[in-house]
């Protein structure tokens, strides 16, 4: 689960009375909870051992008086892709006293804490490498009918010793089924959704309010990409504005505004490319993954990297400094683990639904902003969307663009719904599925 823009304390959790009652318990009577290593708005994240065995574990602990818990939702959906490349092994979740707590692997830093570990500089052989896997844990979660829905760098870690090549996708809170396993019938397309997403990241339909599908998991990835291409600066980070709403809205004006061209202006052509293709999907249209690795696995070959060589730019960083979790950065929220943590940035949390309130339109003074038929036409964003280019403030850290939080249950929670299968459409031919 990622933060809640909010600054309500919906847990409780991390008081002195819930850490001293914490303190003594024993999950599962195996599993022991040990220090605190990161907090957020949804709960906080300890590190813990198994008495029998000593390995060590992370434990995820939320209130049971949250207002709206989630803690069950995100270890049902862990439990449900469990198998796949990168998805974090989960252990147990028990109701103990006042806290649900889930105990699953301990993983390493996320990407965020990398790449400030290298100077905020990613080398474009990281950068394929990171945009290959990225692709194979999209495509695997679509694939197990969900969308993830918050992709971001704190969302990606690295695997514990021996693993720190695999980059591990984490914090489910906002994932959302979006086809029916069985009949693969595919939610309807809708409009007037809230936001839901980190805003940084967010597609642009998603700011219009429309439904997600799958193509706002991989624009977010696009979005990802250039953020590590351009050093850690987007056009439309450091936006200021009276209310968050305000911002959300500024932050799409810059988005639709900043042509793909110029935002990937200086990067090799292949990015822009992305992007483009990611715009031109349909609403219910299966994306088709395999052009999209090519792409990128194409271009680290084109720039001469040894296909055998999958080092990133930190490997050699962390041997030497065995990174943990520095104790002044606080670490993601209900992400699923680890010894990764992060300063609090309100800009870069997630605003959302399963807030338990009905997803609520956006309400712009101007309308909608770009093309009017966007909002309302399910098809491809392709040319109508555009970047730019404006470095920004890197005082922006220290407020990341918000993001929505949790859609409402009976539309996005575990229990289902009526969901289904896409086609795909780009430039190649569109395919159902």
């Amino acid at each position: 689960m990622a933060h809640h823009q909010d600054s309500r304390n919906h847990t409780g959790v991390g008081a002195s009375s819930s850490a001293t009652q914490l303190k003594d318990l024993k999950i599962a009577g195996v599993w022991k909870i040990g220090r605190k290593i990161g907090s957020g708005s949804f709960g906080d994240i300890y590190k813990g051992v198994n008495l029998q065995t000593g390995q060590e574990v992370a434990l995820k602990v939320e209130s049971t008086k949250a207002k709206h818990p989630q803690l069950l939702y995100e270890y049902k959906l862990l439990k449900h892709l469990q198998g796949g490349a990168g998805i974090a092994q989960v252990f147990c979740c028990e109701t103990e006293g006042d806290h649900n707590i889930m105990v699953m692997e301990l993983l390493g830093p996320s990407l965020e804490d990398v790449f400030n570990l290298c100077n905020r500089t990613f080398s474009l052989k990281t950068i394929l490498l990171l945009a290959d896997q990225f692709l194979q844990r999209v495509e695997y979660i679509h694939s197990k009918n969900f969308i993830h829905r918050d992709i971001k760098p704190d969302n990606f870690l690295l695997g514990n010793a021996g693993h720190q090549n695999t980059i591990y996708v984490i914090d489910f809170g906002l994932a959302k089924k979006f086809r029916d396993p069985k009949t693969h019938q595919h939610i309807p397309y809708r409009e007037n959704k809230n936001l839901t997403g980190t805003a940084r990241y967010a597609s642009i339909s998603a700011h219009l309010g429309s439904e997600q599908s799958r193509r706002d998991d991989l624009e977010a990835v696009g979005y990802v990409l250039m953020y590590f291409c351009r050093g850690g600066t987007l056009p439309w980070q450091g936006i200021k504005a009276n209310t968050k709403q305000e911002k959300y809205h500024k932050i799409m004006e810059k988005k639709m505004s900043t042509p793909v061209e110029v935002l990937c202006k200086g990067y090799p052509s292949e990015f822009a490319t992305y992007l483009h293709y990611c715009r031109s999907l349909r609403f219910e249209d299966r994306p088709d993954y395999a052009y999209l690795k090519r792409l990128f696995r194409d271009l680290y070959i084109k720039e001469g990297y040894d296909e055998s060589d999958r080092e990133f730019d930190w490997t050699v960083k962390l041997s030497s400094r065995n990174l943990g979790p520095p104790s002044s950065r606080t670490q993601h929220a209900m992400c699923s683990q680890d010894t990764r943590t992060r300063t609090k940035r309100d800009a870069d949390r997630p605003v959302g639904a399963r807030s338990g309130e009905r997803d609520r339109p956006h309400h712009f003074s101007n309308g909608n902003v770009g093309n009017p038929s966007m909002a309302t036409n399910p098809g491809g964003l392709s040319l109508m969307v555009q970047e730019r280019t404006s470095l920004v403030d890197q005082g922006d850290r220290a407020s990341r663009e918000t993001s929505t939080r949790k859609e409402e249950t009976k539309d996005g929670r575990w229990a289902g719904g009526r969901f289904s299968c896409l086609p795909l459409l780009c430039r190649r031919s569109p395919t159902k599925g």
